[in-house]
């Protein structure tokens, strides 16, 4: 369960005119190559989702998949937890997200390396233990690091520090798959700070190694 979290999370994860942190939401295409001969690039697909929408306000961020398994992922800016929900179980499992794990060999950067939704875009890959993780985005989309340094979890705190933008195109190449999101849709919008708040009552579990 904690790998597929962990891949998960980069299923993870504007405008010009911001010259804050942008505040909105980001609509991701989700695609699966599976390394597992049990498991077809169709079933991840269906488990964990091919449409990802991505909502972001300060240090705060709600991932809702439309997966058959996976259904969302929490990241409240005051706690230091993130929060995922399953559809077989009523339990809302949490993980650290000050801890990680996984351990970065390399990073380099390409300057201007590709183009998506009309913004020129750097390339940040990064050697990992768990594998190769690439990362595109563009300063004209900004995001503040300093609101995530309780967040190392899934190396964002690493990514975010080098590029200080949200990603239009992720992608992580590991042991059980390759997995990547595109954007296909950017909205600004004002979002409550209680869509990001964890439903009163919820049954909490630690997630399951």
């Amino acid at each position: 369960m904690k790998k597929i979290l962990s891949t998960l999370f980069f299923t993870l994860l504007f405008s010009a005119t911001f010259s804050q942190s942008f505040e909105g939401k980001i609509t991701y295409n989700v695609t699966y190559k599976s390394k597992n001969p049990a498991i077809t690039d169709a079933q991840f697909a269906a488990m964990m989702g091919n449409t990802q929408e991505y909502f972001i306000k300060g240090g705060s961020y709600k991932s809702i998949m439309n997966g058959e398994l996976v259904q969302w992922q929490l990241y409240p800016s005051q706690d230091t937890l993130m929060y995922s929900k399953m559809s077989n179980t009523p339990s809302v499992y949490w993980v650290d997200a000050r801890t990680d794990d996984d351990h970065i060999l390399k990073t380099e950067i390409n300057k201007g390396a590709a183009t998506f939704l009309g913004y020129l875009c750097d390339e940040l890959i990064l050697t990992c233990k768990s594998g190769v993780q690439k990362y595109y985005f563009s300063q004209k989309l900004p995001l503040d690091y300093t609101l995530f340094t309780k967040h190392n979890y899934g190396n964002w705190l690493a990514y975010l520090k080098q590029a200080k933008a949200v990603p239009l195109k992720m992608s992580a190449d590991t042991e059980m798959m390759t997995i990547e999101s595109t954007a296909t849709a950017v909205k600004a919008m004002k979002l409550e700070s209680s869509f990001f708040q964890l439903a009163k009552g919820s049954k909490l579990e630690k997630m399951p190694y």
